[in-house]
């Protein structure tokens, strides 16, 4: 992609379950203008100069702090950057959030939260780190975020874990996941799912579920393996049904999917997939 750079890093395995991946982007343009699809939440470290800014969907735009998180996404986010752009961050977890924020995720989502103001000054001083190791690559920055998210992932939660472990295998175990699978694998009552699938991941099962339905479908359009008869089949009602959820979590028909799925998600789909059995499906996948 003229101009622009995306590169991935597999976390290491304790870091595995808090982290999906790291990446480093960078954009000599100056000015950054794209549309993010619905994802996890992000942990990012801006370390060029300038302003950047988020809007979602159902809301005012938000000017982000240099280091922030930003919960995780139901509908399209528009980002907006001045540049050049360096950026060094990771895709969070809802296991990861729980550890890192302890806030309740339904309330984190679509939200940008100021680190430094969350964590303390030990951010700042990573970004520092991070910086020097720019030129370096991605493996080296991650070296140097790597004991800041150790320390703060330290005292996880064995039942949280348990609990995220079984509707990740849920959410990627099938097309269009059913919700009783859910209640089966993890002994709760629809009323406890829902509780605790808002407090981790933001969304109700049944509104997750169709979260990353529309990723796996979108991912499939881009790279063009399957078709989008083939897509609805596999658990839409029909072409309009796919349509609307597509537009409503990644921002696009599938014909605009097809043609220009845009530079971000081109960079994301293509490096994500590129990872397939490396990391686990549901991030490969979407």
């Amino acid at each position: 992609m003229n101009g622009m750079e995306l590169d991935y890093a597999v976390p290491a395995p304790d870091l595995a379950p808090y982290v999906t991946l790291f990446y480093r982007f960078r954009a000599e343009v100056p000015l950054f203008e794209d549309v993010e699809r619905a994802d996890h939440a992000q942990f990012r470290f801006r370390l060029s100069p300038g302003v950047a800014t988020y809007r979602f969907a159902t809301g005012p735009e938000y000017r982000a702090p240099a280091i922030h998180f930003l919960g995780a996404t139901c509908s399209p986010t528009r980002t907006r950057a001045e540049g050049p752009v360096l950026v060094f961050g990771m895709g969070v977890t809802p296991l990861g959030w729980a550890a890192m924020l302890g806030l309740d995720a339904s309330a984190g989502a679509s939200r940008v939260i100021d680190a430094e103001a969350a964590l303390g000054p030990c951010v700042r001083e990573t970004a520092d780190r991070l910086r020097a190791a720019a030129d370096q690559g991605v493996d080296a920055m991650v070296r140097e975020a790597e004991p800041l998210l150790r320390g703060l992932v330290a005292h996880g939660d064995d039942r949280t874990a348990t609990f995220c472990e079984a509707v990740d295998k849920w959410l990627s175990g099938a097309p269009s996941p059913v919700l009783t699978e859910l209640l089966d694998a993890t002994g709760m009552t629809l009323r406890q799912a829902e509780r605790r699938c808002k407090q981790l991941y933001g969304l109700a099962p049944k509104a997750l579920a169709r979260k990353y339905r529309a990723l796996r479908a979108a991912n499939a359009i881009a790279v063009r393996d399957v078709s989008t008869d083939q897509i609805v089949a596999e658990g839409f009602y029909d072409q309009s049904h796919l349509i609307r959820e597509l537009k409503q979590f990644i921002g696009r028909t599938p014909g605009q999917i097809r043609a220009d799925p845009g530079p971000l998600a081109r960079l994301t789909i293509d490096q994500r997939r590129a990872l397939h059995g490396r990391v686990a499906p549901i991030i490969s996948d979407t």
